[in-house]
């Protein structure tokens, strides 16, 4: 019982000390950011269009391929993670957010060495990931399937 408020005490203490989260600032920078980096990928596709002569349909394989590539060599310089500590969530943007998750944790355990510290934890994120995806398209084709068979 006495210590539920001594913890409780604690609780109202420490917040008389801790900074307030400016959420509207946060919230912009995200917006910023990850528009910065969602249009960044519209004008790689378009130079892959306009200079390289693909379609539109064909377009987003390479643009996604070259935003990993991005991501990855700013996640090995530092650069993203700095990114990140401004734009909060506007970095987690699906395709770099990923190729930064998984570079960190291929960087964070090279030391372990190249099987079972690079490869087994780059790819504990990597697997849960796959794994909803999956499951995902399984799901959502179920529903298509059973659309159009009854409707």
């Amino acid at each position: 019982m006495v210590e539920g408020k001594l913890k409780d005490n604690y609780k109202n203490e420490i917040k008389k000390y801790q900074p307030k989260p400016k959420l509207l600032l946060n919230c912009i920078r995200a917006f910023l950011v990850g528009g910065l980096i969602c249009l960044l990928g519209e004008v790689i596709t378009k130079i892959f269009i306009g200079y390289f002569g693909f379609t539109e349909k064909n377009a987003g394989n390479p643009t996604v391929a070259t935003l990993v590539l991005l991501s990855t060599l700013l996640t090995g310089i530092g650069v993203y993670d700095k990114i990140g500590q401004y734009a909060g969530a506007g970095s987690l943007v699906p395709v770099t957010g990923f190729a930064n998750s998984m570079a960190s944790a291929a960087i964070e355990h090279r030391s372990e060495g190249l099987v079972l510290g690079v490869a087994t934890n780059m790819f504990k994120l990597a697997g849960s990931v796959i794994v909803f995806g999956v499951v995902s398209a399984y799901i959502v084709g179920l529903i298509r399937y059973a659309y159009r068979v009854f409707f």
